[in-house]
C-alpha cells in the first residue's frame, strides 16, 4: 500500500534538517506500529520519501511524503495511530492511498508557494517597486555552491499583499523540479531584504497531474 501523507511543520522543528525530518518520521510511524515496508539487501532503507527539502528555518503548511505499507489500513486509522506519536510541531493534515505504479514523489513536485511576512516592514510602494523590477528583469544571475545560474526563470509568481493597517508582505510561488529550483532567500536578497528578517512559510507543493 502506497500513502501519502500532508503535514505541517512548525514551532522549534523548523530548525531540523531534511536527513532528521525522515529518521524523525521513521521512529513515529515506528512507534504508530505501522507495517512500514524495507528494502531489499545488507542494509534495508524504509520506504519513506519526502517531497521537496525544506530549507532551516522555514515552517510550513504542507510538507507531503510517501510511505510504502506491508498492509492495507484505512488511511483514518493510519492517521489516527499517527497523532500520539508525532511531536506537536508536526500534524497530519491528510492521508491518502495513491496508486503504487505513480512515479517517485520528488519526480513529481513542478513548484512551492510561500508566504513571506517582513519582521522589518518596507512601505508597500517600495515593495512593490522592487517587486516590479525583479519580475520585469530579463534575467538575474545568482552563485550557488559555486556555480552561477539564472534564477529569474524559476520566479512563477510574486504578489505584494498589503494588510487593512499597511503592513506588507509577499506571495512566492518558485520552480522546485529537480534540478531547477528557486529559494526564496535567494530571492529575498535580490529583493533588497535580509532573510533573517522574513519569515517564510511553504504553503502549498504543486505537483505534476
Amino acid at each position: 500500500m502506497r500513502t501519502r501523507i500532508t503535514f505541517t511543520k512548525q514551532g522549534a522543528l523548523r530548525y531540523i534538517g531534511h536527513l532528521d525530518l525522515h529518521r524523525l518520521w521513521e521512529r513515529a510511524i515506528r512507534r504508530a506500529e505501522l507495517p512500514l515496508s524495507y528494502s531489499q539487501g545488507f542494509h534495508p532503507q524504509p520506504k519513506i520519501s519526502l517531497a521537496a527539502a525544506l530549507p532551516l528555518g522555514f515552517s510550513s503548511r504542507a510538507e507531503v511524503l510517501d510511505m510504502r505499507l506491508n498492509e492495507t489500513l484505512a488511511p483514518e486509522e493510519i492517521q489516527t495511530r499517527l497523532k500520539d506519536n508525532l511531536p506537536p510541531d508536526i500534524k497530519v493534515t491528510e492521508v491518502i492511498e495513491v496508486e503504487e505504479r505513480l512515479p517517485a514523489l520528488q519526480t513529481l513536485v513542478l513548484s512551492a508557494a510561500y508566504d513571506v511576512h517582513l519582521t522589518e516592514p518596507i512601505e508597500a510602494t517600495e515593495l512593490k517597486r522592487r517587486v516590479e523590477e525583479t519580475m520585469n528583469a530579463e534575467s538575474i544571475m545568482r552563485e550557488r555552491r559555486g556555480k552561477a545560474y539564472d534564477l529569474r526563470p524559476l520566479i512563477e509568481m510574486m504578489s505584494v499583499i498589503t494588510q487593512s493597517d499597511g503592513r506588507a508582505w509577499l506571495k512566492m510561488t518558485l520552480a522546485a523540479r529537480e534540478g531547477a529550483t528557486g529559494r526564496p532567500d535567494e530571492l529575498l536578497h535580490v529583493l533588497g531584504i535580509e532573510p533573517e528578517t522574513a519569515r517564510v512559510e511553504r504553503t502549498r507543493l504543486i505537483f505534476k497531474e
